[in-house]
């Protein structure tokens, strides 16, 4: 073959698993609860005889694939938009998403959103800050994007389709404003990227993130999850990317961070350099389950936790 048509196939091939990543796949989860993949990341979707809820909107470019996919699942309104994190690939549908729900307005005489009516977008405060910018400066995304309702404290929670959601605040994890949603009835948590079973986890120390935190998290699943008959099945799992998850994927997710981290702790006691730490491979018997899947690779793992534990020495 010439190399004119190999370099036509390569392209060829690549535009086709561009396209694929494009496209949107819905996907049952268990209860009232869906998961939308694909673009980047997972949505999840609530519906039932009140309204829809949407947890995440992937990306700008994506929306109304989004919207699209949300509508053959339910003729009802979105109501509700709960964020995960302020990533753009969980927050950047949120103004199109949002103007295309409706708000149900709670109290005739007074509502502090006024004639605002587009669905509400939710999250925990921190994410609002690191949307909108300090005061004075240039916000990084259009105030349409920006939570509309926040909260402040450790949980918070709404009652739709006759189910109970709790949204779970996980301080210094992937970030400092990381979400859980936990679906009681559906028995589902949607996590964000807390938990990734695609590849090593992603925290950002700039974003006030930790490894600390990021097993906080992983914990705070395994306190709620209770796995099926045989240790599969039972709470399902949707994570902030990959595939629908159970309690026992969430262990070994768990443990394998704790081991790695753990390893590097004490190659950093021995007075290894990050570089030593490094060719030490301290991941290399995870790596082939979680190496080149789109999270970090195994070097830049091992960087971020030696910078998140040295940091953390007195």
């Amino acid at each position: 073959m010439s190399t004119r048509r190999l370099v036509a196939l390569a392209a060829t091939v690549a535009l086709a698993n561009a396209a694929a990543e494009d496209e949107l796949e819905v996907l049952p989860v268990q209860g009232n609860v869906y998961m939308i993949a694909g673009a980047g990341g997972n949505t999840t979707v609530q519906v039932g005889p009140e309204a829809v809820v949407v947890v995440d909107t992937k990306t700008p470019a994506i929306t109304g694939q989004l919207l699209a996919a949300i509508a053959k699942l339910s003729a009802k309104p979105i109501r509700h938009i709960i964020v995960t994190s302020a990533d753009p690939d969980h927050t950047g549908g949120n103004e199109q998403v949002s103007g295309a729900g409706t708000y149900v307005r709670l109290l005739d005489t007074f509502d502090p959103r006024g004639a605002d009516r587009n669905a509400s977008i939710i999250a925990h405060i921190n994410v609002l800050e690191r949307m909108s910018g300090p005061s004075g400066t240039q916000s990084p995304t259009p105030a349409g994007a920006w939570p509309s309702d926040t909260y402040f404290t450790s949980d918070w929670a709404l009652f739709v389709n006759d189910e109970a959601i709790e949204l779970l605040h996980i301080p210094a994890a992937h970030t400092d404003g990381d979400t859980m949603a936990f679906f009681r009835r559906s028995d589902v948590i949607s996590t964000g990227d807390i938990f990734t079973p695609t590849g090593y986890p992603r925290f950002d120390p700039e974003q006030g993130g930790s490894l600390s935190g990021i097993l906080d998290g992983l914990n705070r699943v395994l306190e709620l999850a209770i796995a099926g008959e045989n240790q599969t099945g039972g709470t399902a799992i949707v994570p902030g990317h990959g595939r629908i998850s159970d309690e026992t994927e969430v262990a070994n997710y768990r443990d394998m961070v704790t081991i790695v981290r753990d390893r590097v702790a004490a190659l950093i006691a021995a007075g290894m350099t990050l570089e030593q730490v490094q060719a030490a491979r301290p991941s290399s018997d995870y790596d082939g389950i979680y190496a080149g899947l789109g999270g970090p690779t195994p070097q830049a793992f091992i960087a971020a936790v030696y910078r998140d534990l040295k940091g953390a020495q007195p």
